[in-house]
């Protein structure tokens, strides 16, 4: 549904179908599908920065077109795929392929459409190859930026006090070759995105398209390959929702399709970088940036032959996207499953969800302040992203006969007594001093959430019957109420033998230490 988000947008901003199906690497007629459901729905027409709720993209497309089930789960050529990928390396195309496995093995059950799909399968798991041609591009002004790490050795870290490993961030001006550039210690997401909203501001303006790499640090693979997670991919959507430019990424092993950044970065690399090991990253970011301006800014580019700060100024400034009035909140997307307890991890921390989820995955969405948990595109959860204690529970979120089980302390189940009556609080700390080294906290929860079901002038009755009798016991007072026995008089006087006399062959202290002295 996210996916369906970007293809709003990107018919808002005034983009093509095929531009559209470029960009989200799906196919023509796929993109005309979901696009006539959505626009039949009437969300594909409104402003680019507001986009339609995923529950509402969801409903559209799948009262235009619900999901059929596959005939089949697994290619009955799965047994042949190594085969096939054998003869496919060779140089042979689908149709010799089909031909040579009929020719080869009599028994063999595929037809020509069936060696064609899994064909198309294996080249889109291999993706893009090295020795595919790379045709140069001339960009316009404005249009295009280049992103991407390389890794930049040791540097000093003020903060751990250690020498930790380095990453130097790179974005280049596709026109002009002006650079943005920054050494961090990781490549978390929430670094990528603020390193990207730091470029913009350094410009002083957004270009149209951004080229990421397929680098697992941007993790845009995550939202066009098969196999990975696409947690960043989300968070760098709404980045791009924000600051209004669009995603054009890298195929996977290409490097040569951005290649103004992987010379940007071998630049960086080996120019500024070269002899700085163990310089604090502090001190030396604020020498990067005057790199960039004094001496990378000033260079004549060895392609364009003009100086990139020359360019910039010139001819690409003004060309840029206006910055947005309001600051970017950083988002976070990550995918978690819902633990046996009822509860997601996220950055160490723990967050509940309702109970029915267990064992299945969901998408975490995470602000400064807030953590949101979505499953099957739906928000189930809503957290504060920062409060005390390690764990955050809505006790809506866990069977409503087990949630109170969660509480531990004697304090707790006494204010729960008190809240049904003196009398029920009184009987409830009666139990808990009945023993002194044996806990009574599994009897005192299974007799206050019974009690609970019952009317607070009922609870008491029971209570009171059961403390006259000295009947401690979670079945004593399931006994009472089921009996009604809490609407008779209780007797004027205690009973001859109940726990509150004196036992009838009871001793002294005195006595006994007698006994023993003789």
């Amino acid at each position: 549904m996210h996916r369906l988000q970007e293809l709003v947008r990107l018919h808002r901003l005034g983009s093509g179908p095929r531009e559209v199906a470029r960009l989200l690497r799906m196919s023509p007629n796929t993109e005309r599908r979901y696009r006539e459901a959505l626009s039949k729905a009437e969300l594909l027409a409104g402003p680019a920065d507001a986009m339609p709720a995923l529950e509402a993209l969801k409903a559209a497309v799948l009262e235009h077109a619900p999901p059929k089930v596959a005939p089949q789960q697994q290619s009955k050529l799965e047994p042949w795929k190594a085969r096939i990928e054998m003869l496919l390396d060779a140089g042979l195309g689908p149709q010799a392929i089909w031909d040579r496995l009929r020719l080869e093995d009599t028994a063999f059950p595929g037809k020509l459409g069936g060696v064609k799909r899994m064909v198309a399968r294996i080249r889109r798991e291999r993706g893009v190859r090295p020795e595919d041609v790379a045709i140069p591009v001339v960009t316009k002004p404005g249009e295009v930026a280049q992103v991407d790490f390389g890794y930049a050795g040791y540097r000093w870290d003020p903060v751990t006090r250690t020498e930790r490993k380095s990453w130097v961030f790179v974005l280049v001006l596709g026109h002009s070759r002006h650079i943005y550039s920054e050494v961090v210690f990781d490549q978390r997401a929430e670094t990528w995105l603020l390193l990207h909203e730091r470029a913009f501001r350094w410009l002083g303006g957004v270009p149209k398209t951004i080229v990421p790499d397929n680098l697992k640090a941007a993790v845009i693979r995550a939202a066009f390959a098969i196999d990975d997670d696409a947690s960043l991919h989300r968070s760098y959507r709404e980045l791009a929702r924000h600051y209004g430019f669009r995603i054009d990424p890298t195929p996977p092993r290409s490097p040569e399709k951005k290649g103004k950044v992987e010379a940007s970065v071998k630049y960086v690399k080996h120019n500024f970088l070269a002899g700085r090991d163990g310089e604090p990253i502090d001190s030396c970011n604020r020498e990067l940036q005057r790199w960039i301006v004094q001496i990378a800014g000033q260079r004549i580019h060895g392609t364009t032959g003009k100086r990139p700060l020359d360019v910039f100024e010139a001819e690409e400034r003004a060309a840029l996207l206006p910055l947005p009035q309001s600051r970017y909140e950083p988002t976070t997307w990550k995918q978690a499953s819902v633990h046996r307890d009822s509860h997601v991890v996220f950055e160490k921390r723990q967050y509940s969800v309702p109970w029915r989820l267990i064992g299945r995955k969901v998408w975490i969405r995470a602000t400064p302040t807030t953590v949101c948990v979505y499953a099957d595109d739906e928000r189930v959860a809503t957290h504060r992203r920062r409060g005390e204690g390690a764990r955050q529970t809505d006790e809506a979120h866990l069977p409503p006969e087990r949630a109170a089980l969660r509480h531990r302390s004697r304090e707790h189940w006494e204010e729960r007594a008190d809240r049904m009556g003196e009398a029920v609080g009184r009987y409830i700390r009666e139990i808990f001093d009945a023993d002194d080294v044996l806990s009574q906290l599994r009897k005192v929860q299974a007799i206050v959430t019974h009690l609970e079901t019952f009317p607070p002038e009922r609870a008491q009755r029971a209570c009171q019957r059961a403390s006259f009798y000295g009947a401690m016991s979670y079945q004593a007072i399931k006994t009472i109420l089921r009996q009604g026995l809490d609407m008779e008089p209780l007797p004027t006087s205690r009973l001859p033998g109940t726990w509150a006399d004196t036992p009838r062959f009871a001793r002294t202290w005195a006595a006994e230490g007698s006994d023993e002295r003789h």
